[in-house]
């Protein structure tokens, strides 16, 4: 399978999930996520804003921030196709509906950060493999933005995401673990 077919038949089933379905994978798959190592050492998260759609990073920042771990979250630049590290203090007051629909930082709460100060990404994806190769949304954006950066890679979803295989393009970076509801794959390299 391509990946437009692999990404068109992930949005289909994982649309069909409840929204409790989805808060309650997604509370494992947090609890899961902070029992790691390479969280707990963390200092500067940078994660997507899921849609309703996704696994739920909301709660993930809101707890992140209250455990006093900084967040940064994306900018997306469509031009070009890059996203900017904006770091966040309160997610309930500084955010809004962006580009894509998806919430960003308010003008007034824009705060660039150098991404080398970036110790652990929280990446989004709809079909992960796992060797930690995956199929995002088709822009390249993550790719990208983790081409240029030595930093530890974390890809989150539901378990029914993962699968054995993805096409692998010559771009395509992996991530280092995944995290699922029901188990934590540490991603041969």
């Amino acid at each position: 399978m391509d990946k437009k077919t692999m990404r068109e038949a992930m949005i289909a089933r994982r649309n069909k999930m409840s929204k409790e379905e989805r808060m309650e994978k997604s509370k494992k798959i947090q609890e899961n996520l902070f029992s790691l190592e390479g969280y707990k050492k963390s200092n500067f998260i940078f994660t997507f804003i899921s849609t309703e759609e996704e696994v739920d990073t909301h709660n993930i920042i809101r707890d992140s921030l209250n455990k006093g771990k900084r967040v940064g979250v994306p900018i997306t630049i469509p031009k070009g196709r890059k996203l900017l590290v904006s770091e966040i203090h309160d997610f309930d007051k500084e955010l809004e509906i962006g580009f894509y629909n998806i919430l960003s930082p308010k003008k007034e709460f824009i705060r660039e950060v150098d991404p080398s100060i970036v110790d652990l990404v929280i990446v989004p994806g709809l079909v992960f493999s796992r060797n930690g190769y995956r199929i995002g949304y088709g822009g390249g954006y993550y790719d990208r933005f983790l081409s240029n950066l030595d930093v530890l890679k974390v890809g989150v979803c539901f378990h029914m995401q993962v699968t054995d295989q993805v096409p692998i393009g010559k771009y395509d970076i992996p991530v280092d673990i995944i995290v699922t509801d029901e188990e934590i794959i540490y991603c041969k390299k």
